[in-house]
């Protein structure tokens, strides 16, 4: 790890002054402190958010929720209001992680999360997204956790978080604070797809920062639930997973959300099946149905095939679970 000077300000204002094109925040740090020692990045500056307040969670008049940036995954997947009534994001940051990360790990961090491919990981392994113009070395080598949608002949790095998920399929606006005031992206907007600039991950400025993440109100009467499929049960990065979200009368559904990880470059809404979704009656071959559409434009690779797949099932499986609540009278 080269040197870097830390900067702990004390408040937002001073935080954006402190940021640079050589600089980089610093919450929890469970993946900035993880790349830094691997020279994946090198800032010359930390900026260290940890005395800027940004950790209370409160309801708004309007039903949103509006989560602190520096708020830590643990609190928030325990905090009594997600589980009562976003119980699809308790579940997905409780399946993200050991514990002790997530009593480390940030609102903002988690939105930041960078890829776990390898081959961005290694200095020594041509990657776009690391060195522009150098090449995807994921393209012809060992793809097997790699991304089916939303990819491009430049980069098919997966985006790697649970929370994300989640707050694709609850819909959420990000609010940043930068140099020219604050601004608000929604949520379906921050991540941005590879195309030609995979060093391009976000929709944020260099000299902004995230403030809060304001999660839209509840559905009401929805059910809800997170699949995670993976290679093991302890603490794994997804192969494939589904946030589902769904609303019931009698027996058609009247709403439907849907956002899939582990199979895209971003967190990735299904807007195709939820559309689908609509006005049909909740039945195993209508999941099924829809889950064909979300991966109509899927491009899978040697290693990866599978994920088209197992990524249907996780749509199917994760629809039939959260209509099963319905029946027995849980609601979101």
């Amino acid at each position: 790890m080269q040197s870097f000077e830390l900067i702990r300000p004390e408040s937002v204002k001073d935080a954006i002054g402190a940021q640079s094109e050589r600089s980089a925040y610093i919450g929890g740090g469970t993946t900035l402190v993880d790349l830094m020692k691997l020279g994946v990045m090198q800032p010359d500056h930390v900026v260290d958010t940890n005395r800027l307040g940004l950790d209370e969670i409160e309801v708004l008049d309007d039903g949103r929720l509006k989560i602190g940036a520096r708020v830590s995954n643990s609190r928030l997947a325990t905090d009594a209001r997600v589980e009562r009534d976003y119980p699809v994001l308790s579940q997905a940051l409780l399946s993200g992680a050991s514990t002790g990360l997530r009593n480390m790990a940030t609102t903002a961090g988690n939105v930041m999360q960078r890829t776990r491919c390898p081959y961005f990981r290694d200095p020594a392994k041509p990657c776009n997204k690391r060195e522009p113009g150098t090449g995807c070395s994921a393209m012809d080598g060992i793809n097997r956790n790699h991304a089916v949608l939303g990819t491009s002949e430049h980069c098919i790095a997966t985006h790697p978080s649970d929370m994300c998920v989640a707050m694709a399929a609850i819909g959420a606006t990000v609010v940043v604070e930068g140099r020219k005031g604050t601004r608000e992206i929604p949520f379906e907007d921050f991540h941005l797809l590879p195309g030609d600039h995979p060093e391009r991950e976000h929709d944020l400025r260099s000299d902004e920062l995230i403030t809060h993440v304001v999660l839209d109100a509840p559905l009401e009467g929805a059910v809800s639930t997170y699949l995670k499929l993976r290679d093991r049960a302890s603490y794994e990065f997804a192969l494939a997973s589904c946030a589902a979200i769904v609303t019931l009368e009698g027996t058609k559904v009247t709403a439907a959300r849907i956002a899939l990880g582990g199979v895209a470059t971003k967190p990735w809404r299904a807007v195709d099946a939820e559309a689908a979704l609509v006005g049909e009656d909740a039945t195993a071959k209508m999941f099924e149905q829809v889950a064909l559409l979300a991966f109509q434009r899927a491009i899978p690779l040697e290693h990866n095939a599978f994920k088209v797949e197992l990524g249907q099932q996780a749509i199917a499986r994760a629809l039939r679970d959260a209509v099963q609540q319905a029946s027995q009278g849980e609601h979101q």
